[in-house]
This record gives structure tokens, C-alpha cells and sequence, in this order.
């Protein structure tokens, strides 16, 4: 297992504690919650026995404990709605924990799948795959880098024609300067944005440590996602990375194993 591979499984593990003890912390809430509404049942009893007996001679100790009662039925009653809220509260982040957690175990499966292959095509379609279902990209392109050339061309897409896509130079617009720097570009503003494939919504450089081999661009989301979570910024990193090695060793292993059949050809026909 690589050091990219341990840190997902560690960071999955973490998130996997911290949704173990955010379930425990719920039902301790429950039980907190159960308590002090059957409190609350026993004061009222009290506090309608206490009315009901105000004949009795001590008439005026009887007041004072029905106000004492009364004070405290309403700190369980400030508790309980206090309790609530902390339960609003924690459920909203238990789906935001869940939701993460389930982004990383399905990006670290699908992980696994890129690296399950040499065939450039076939990484090509699984990075594809990934995009369309852990991003929810409807539009996109991904662009490899010419070294000799220094242009970046489109190799795949989806939703869009490939030939439609321009070759960019290094260091040009949007997505050459993203390239360049080795960053990642993420729009402003989403709404009345209008396709254009030389100023995409997202660029995301795919890298090698420092080197850049390439990018991802995105043109347009599904109509379900309006907007990216935090946890999408993540994702794209960690895509990134991946995407990145697999295409990169998946050109070697191409490159290579031309360059073995040219050999091999050579040496048959010497040998004839």
C-alpha cells in the first residue's frame, strides 16, 4: 500500500471514530433527554397535589414550595429545550461526517480501480466514472500536458465533443496559468455562468509532486448539485493525486510497450 493509500485508510479510520463517538454522544443525549421529561412528569404530579392541598394550615409553605417547584420545572424545561437543540445540532453534523465518510471510502475504492490498470484507455474511463459520480460533473474534460509542445490537449471528455476542446498553451488563460502554477481554480459565482471552454467552473491540475502532467475541467454540474460542499475541495485533491499517478504510469507502460515490440521487431527481422 503506497503513503497516498495509508493516509486515506488513516483518514477514513478517523472519520469512522469520530462517527462511533458521535453515535454514542446521541445516545447519551437520548437518555439525558428521557430523564429530565420524566422529572418533568413528577413535578407537574407534585405541583397538582401541592395546588389541590391548599387548605392546609401551612398554607404559606405550601406556596413556596409550589414556587420552588415551579422555578424548577422551568430549568428542566430551559434543560430539555437546551438538549433539543444540541440534538438539532449534532444530527446536522452527523450527516455531514456520514456524507464525507462515504465520499473517501468510495474514493479509496475507486482508487484501488485506477491502479488496477495499465491500459491508458481504460484509466481514462475510470477517472471519467469517478467524476461523474463522486463530483456529479455532467461537463468535463480532461486535458494531458505536451512536453515537447508545452500545450495542453484534450484526450477525453464527457458531454461535450473532443475536437471541440482547444489546445492551450502553458501559462494562457485560465487553464494554462492554472497548469502552470500547479493549483487549483474554482469560480466565484456558479449562477448565469455560461459554458465557455477556455474559462471552465473548475480546473484542477493533475501532479506528480510538483509536476504537472495535466488538468481536469469542469464545465457543469448536474442539476441536483447547485453547489460544492466543502468536502468536494477535498475530493478534488485527492483525485487529483490519483488520477495523476495512474495516467502517468499508464503512459510509461504504453511507451514501453511499444518501444519493447519496435525491439522485438527489430531483432526478429536481424535474425531471419
Amino acid at each position: 500500500m503506497s503513503d497516498k493509500d495509508e493516509k486515506i485508510a488513516h483518514k477514513a479510520e478517523e472519520f469512522l471514530q469520530i462517527f462511533k463517538k458521535g453515535a454514542d454522544f446521541t445516545q447519551d443525549l437520548l437518555k439525558e433527554n428521557e430523564r429530565l421529561r420524566f422529572r418533568l412528569i413528577e413535578l407537574e404530579d407534585v405541583f397538582k397535589n401541592t395546588a389541590e392541598g391548599g387548605h392546609d394550615p401551612d398554607s404559606q409553605q405550601m406556596k413556596l414550595k409550589i414556587a420552588e417547584l415551579e422555578r424548577e420545572k422551568q430549568e428542566i424545561l430551559d434543560r430539555i429545550k437546551q438538549v433539543e437543540d444540541e440534538n438539532i445540532d449534532f444530527a446536522n453534523r452527523y450527516v455531514d461526517i456520514e456524507t464525507e465518510n462515504n465520499m473517501l471510502a468510495n474514493l479509496y475504492i475507486a482508487s484501488y480501480q485506477l491502479h488496477s490498470t495499465l491500459d491508458f484507455r481504460e484509466v481514462l474511463q475510470i477517472i471519467t466514472e469517478i467524476v461523474i459520480n463522486l463530483i456529479g460533473a455532467e461537463e468535463f474534460g480532461i486535458m494531458l500536458l505536451d512536453e515537447k509542445t508545452n500545450k495542453l490537449t484534450a484526450v477525453s471528455c464527457e458531454g461535450l465533443e473532443l475536437g471541440a476542446f482547444p489546445s492551450i498553451a502553458l501559462g494562457n488563460g485560465i487553464i494554462g496559468k492554472t497548469a502552470k502554477a500547479g493549483d487549483n481554480y474554482f469560480i466565484d459565482d456558479m449562477e448565469g455562468y455560461e459554458r465557455d471552454l477556455e474559462h471552465p467552473i473548475v480546473c484542477i491540475s493533475l501532479k506528480i509532486k510538483e509536476h504537472v502532467i495535466g488538468v481536469i475541467v469542469l464545465y457543469k454540474l448536474f442539476e441536483q448539485k447547485s453547489r460544492f460542499a466543502d468536502v468536494d475541495f477535498e475530493l478534488f485533491t485527492l483525485l487529483a493525486g490519483h488520477a495523476a499517478t495512474a495516467i502517468f504510469s499508464s503512459k510509461l507502460y504504453s511507451e514501453s510497450e511499444r518501444k519493447l515490440s519496435t525491439i522485438q521487431g527489430f531483432i526478429d527481422l536481424m535474425t531471419k
